[in-house]
């Protein structure tokens, strides 16, 4: 899936998510990052998920005494989260991210696969700690859920067939009476019906689905947060491709029920994630050009 083609963009990316520690926006739970200096990101050695308590508490920035922190992860998202055919064993950004945090925070983090059709309310409900996935942090959700600082900017792009030549921005697309393709329940469906009206927009339970539906020509065109969608492009290189400017740029962001303690823990570790170079070189192993896990090398 993902040799991507694009590196410009990727890297992009990470500039926006670095720009966070000098001049970050507010999280809706109104903890303020940590003003520090940026270090430049170093190589991060292969990754091995651990298991149980992680940390010192002689180390810890919090000491949360080896408590256990439920993540929900879909574990069908990449590069957040993903189980290996070959090994069957998890991986991701998420995975990687959440034992650095608990790492700092002498904690134990423990993965709970989810759906991601009613993960956010389930957080909300209390049937997890917190949760992954790459969660846009929007005034809606912050209703129901409290948000972490933002780790990462996130652009939408539209995904088309290789060669398609009817549109090349989302502006035209509007002025056809083409079908988008898009994931229920997702700020990418939101940023669909602020466009198109509803019968023009059709909705599916993952994006794999809606991109095979774009292959097979049901659908013509897929809006998906572009690093998803260059993941695609590497492993469809000969079928898909982006087009046009970005549609939006989203601010991503962990969430825990309302209140939850941890919103604050987590944000001084992720502040100190970005200030030490950590966040910035984990960006860089999943977004960036070397990270080549496709959806075909994943169990869905």
């Amino acid at each position: 899936m993902r040799k991507f083609s694009m590196i410009l963009s990727v890297f992009a990316v990470l500039v926006l998510a670095l720009s966070a520690c000098t001049t970050p926006t507010a999280a809706p739970t109104e903890v303020m990052p940590t003003q520090a200096a940026v270090v430049e990101p170093t190589a991060l050695p292969p990754f091995e998920l651990p298991t149980g308590c992680l940390g010192t508490a002689a180390d810890a920035i919090v000491d949360l005494d080896c408590e256990e922190i439920t993540i929900a992860v879909e574990n069908a998202y990449l590069p957040f989260n993903y189980i290996s055919v070959e090994t069957g064993k998890p991986g991701g950004w998420d995975y990687e991210a959440w034992t650095e945090i608990c790492t700092r925070l002498h904690c134990t983090p423990v993965f709970v696969e989810a759906a991601w059709d009613g993960m956010i309310q389930a957080v909300a409900d209390g049937q997890f700690d917190a949760a992954g996935d790459g969660i846009t942090i929007t005034p809606d959700r912050a209703e129901i859920v409290d948000f972490s600082t933002g780790y990462i900017n996130i652009q939408q792009r539209l995904l088309v067939r290789l060669g398609e030549n009817r549109f090349t921005s989302m502006e035209e697309f509007v002025k056809t009476d083409l079908v988008l393709g898009t994931q229920t329940a997702t700020t990418n469906y939101e940023t669909a019906v602020e466009y198109l009206p509803e019968d023009r927009i059709q909705a599916f339970e993952q994006f794999p689905f809606a991109v095979q539906a774009l292959i097979a020509g049901d659908v013509d065109a897929v809006i998906i947060d572009e690093v998803v969608g260059m993941g695609y492009m590497g492993e469809n290189a000969d079928a898909v491709e982006l087009i046009g400017p970005a549609i939006s740029s989203d601010e991503l962001g962990f969430i825990y029920p309302k209140g939850s303690k941890l919103t604050s823990m987590v944000d001084q570790a992720i502040n100190a994630m970005k200030a030490d170079g950590f966040l910035s070189a984990l960006n860089v192993r999943y977004f960036g050009p070397d990270f080549d896990i496709t959806y075909d090398d994943i169990a869905e």
